[in-house]
């Protein structure tokens, strides 16, 4: 993509913020949405909870990024949670589609790359699933479903639009293997449950890369799996940490005491998603990080 106009929502994410600084480092002009009152002339005020945006601040950009939403993995479920987790995430993503839709033809962005997760395919088992599978039962996979169908206003209107089915990102500064790190290298790693788990991972580099890839590709729309190609089990993962980092990991965190720890997000943990990234590569994208050791010596 030639120096372009990119708004970015969730500027302020771990995903958000190296994205950013991805774009800026190439002399792209950012525009960050934000919640409060706009400090600075690339700021745009949005309040993605109650569904309002203010449309004129994207005039003219080239194209809008929706990474925002609470984080899934920062506290227990509770019903109020699950209300906050999910109004960010469809109200946040119908305003900026409706407002995206709204705008003139000459000034409307070309592009509208949208967050999703893996979460869409729910418990798959040792099944191998690409963009083709539909969604799984539960929580997040009729979050992931109805978080993309709110993007429809955007994609009526002629605007190219792709999903993002992130995985977990392999990232010292946040996510899943934020929290990983300190116990790994306290020596207090381990697998989960039985270990035997898939985890569909993907390194935060190649993540940033993909999202950019789908910015810059014109004829990418729809859904795509931002996982690297070879998904391992938590027991794999355990072992590579332990590797990695020169640390012991024979502690195990038994399945019973994550359910109580966790509540209903410990589904998402125990929960085994093998996911491939079909889609991606088969547009031409390649991975700098494709297997698991490399992707954690990469976040280091």
């Amino acid at each position: 993509m030639e120096r372009s106009r990119i708004a970015v929502a969730g500027a302020s994410g771990l995903i958000g913020g190296a994205l950013v600084r991805s774009l800026t480092a190439d002399g792209h002009e950012v525009v960050r949405l934000v919640r409060g009152a706009p400090g600075a002339a690339d700021e745009v005020r949005w309040d993605p909870e109650r569904g309002s945006v203010d449309a004129d601040g994207l005039a003219g950009c080239d194209a809008v990024v929706n990474l925002a939403g609470a984080g899934v993995g920062d506290r227990r479920w509770t019903a109020a949670y699950k209300a906050r987790i999910r109004a960010g995430r469809v109200r946040g993503t119908a305003a900026l589609a409706e407002a995206v839709a709204g705008l003139p033809e000459g000034v409307r962005p070309r592009v509208f790359v949208n967050g999703s997760a893996i979460g869409y395919y729910g418990e798959t088992g040792d099944r191998t699933v690409d963009e083709s599978a539909p969604p799984g039962e539960g929580f997040l996979p009729r979050l992931c479903v109805e978080w993309e169908a709110a993007a429809a206003p955007a994609r009526e209107a002629g605007v190219r639009t792709a999903f993002a089915r992130t995985g977990l990102v392999v990232a010292h500064g946040g996510g899943a293997w934020g929290r990983l790190f300190p116990l790994f290298r306290a020596g207090l790693g381990g697998r989960m449950g039985d270990g035997r788990q898939f985890w569909s991972f993907v390194a935060l580099h190649d993540e940033v890369a993909a999202l950019r890839h789908l910015l810059d590709t014109e004829g990418l729309s729809g859904p795509f799996n931002l996982t690297a190609p070879h998904p391992v089990t938590n027991r794999e993962v355990t072992e590579a940490m332990a590797h990695v980092l020169h640390r012991p990991a024979v502690l195990a965190v038994p399945a019973p005491v994550l359910r109580t720890v966790l509540g209903e997000m410990a589904g998402d943990v125990l929960g085994s998603a093998r996911v491939v990234p079909a889609r991606l590569l088969a547009s031409g994208f390649r991975f700098a990080f494709p297997r698991i050791e490399g992707a954690i010596r990469a976040a280091l």
